[in-house]
């Protein structure tokens, strides 16, 4: 029975891989920080006590500033699979936060590589690459494409990229980065832009709110379905040798039409509810981000399932049935 370490399982990409992994017939383990309030709401349905024999998932506190608690974690449960998803994963937040984020986004990734190259274990590495990499590169974007980041989110993923590939390269070990665009699910964090839309709307039909603020309603993006994303970084580690792939619809939306979708998908107007609010531009903007994931499609025989406007719905349906309001 194969084991894997997950990084950042109490989020939104953690919870679908772990139940993916699940599903696979995999033991779990997952990577939580230390709260005084508990956080681990995604998983609650799939967590079972871990004095039951038939358990497969199992929690561990750590941080990504640990070094020495990484390499115990590493060394004691020997995973088969690390799938390294945790991060300070907020690109306007990383404006705020720069050290911070390059400490746990950046650093955080060597301090996990490290861990593996020192414990000699044979483990297959998955890292969790960003298509905010590319920044104001020329779209679209694949493997090939220079990086030109925009955000410190953006450097820190940079950096961890080519920790990667140097670990691969330099100590022969099977690491793979997965670049992966924007993907969305009712399970996105309240604080992102599709969620934060879509989670308005609801309050909004309720008449728990007036207004949505937001920033930059230009900007566009490559979204796709975040159950979908998961089944391709397993087939990355699936693969005979390592390699980097780019994961994405080939499509790209902008805010303002992802609005559009949603809120004309509820009988609404969005021109009536939303207005600009200059604290939700970032310093450097990324306008424009579409994928190319060709390689993928050909190498891991992977591609989308759910589309743009399956997405929106899904996402409406759901805030609208968490607030008691029948869906669409």
């Amino acid at each position: 029975m194969k084991k894997a370490l997950i990084t950042g399982i109490t989020g939104q990409d953690g919870s679908y891989l772990a139940e993916f992994l699940l599903s696979k017939g995999y033991v779990v383990h997952g990577l939580i920080r230390r709260s005084s309030t508990f956080n681990t709401d995604r998983i609650e349905h799939i967590y079972v006590d871990p004095h039951d024999p038939e358990a497969r998932l199992f929690l561990h506190y750590g941080d990504l500033n640990d070094g020495g608690q990484l390499s115990n974690l590493i060394y004691n449960i020997q995973p088969d699979e690390v799938y390294h998803l945790g991060a300070q994963s907020h690109v306007r937040v990383s404006f705020d936060m720069p050290e911070f984020t390059g400490d746990i986004t950046g650093l955080g990734t060597t301090r996990l590589l490290e861990a593996v190259r020192r414990s000699g274990i044979k483990t297959r590495f998955y890292q969790a690459s960003s298509s905010e990499m590319f920044g104001d590169a020329p779209a679209p974007q694949d493997e090939n494409t220079p990086f030109r980041p925009r955000s410190p989110y953006a450097v820190a993923k940079v950096y961890a990229y080519w920790m990667v590939r140097n670990y691969k390269e330099g100590y022969g070990m099977f690491a793979a980065n997965g670049i992966l665009f924007n993907h969305e699910s009712p399970r996105r964090g309240e604080t992102f832009v599709t969620r934060k839309i879509t989670r308005a709307l609801a309050r909004i039909k309720l008449g728990l709110q007036d207004k949505l603020y937001l920033g930059n309603l230009e900007a566009k993006r490559d979204w796709g379905y975040a159950p979908d994303y998961v089944e391709a970084m397993w087939l990355m580690l699936q693969q005979d040798e390592p390699d980097d792939f780019v994961i994405g619809t080939g499509e790209s939306h902008s805010v303002k039409e992802f609005l559009g979708e949603a809120f004309s998908y509820a009988g609404l107007d969005w021109r009536e509810y939303v207005e600009i609010d200059q604290r939700y531009f970032r310093p450097l903007e990324t306008e424009f981000l579409l994928s190319n994931p060709a390689k993928a499609r050909k190498r891991l025989g992977w591609s989308p399932r759910i589309n743009f406007k399956d997405l929106v719905k899904i996402m409406v349906d759901y805030d609208m049935e968490f607030l008691g309001i029948s869906p669409v």
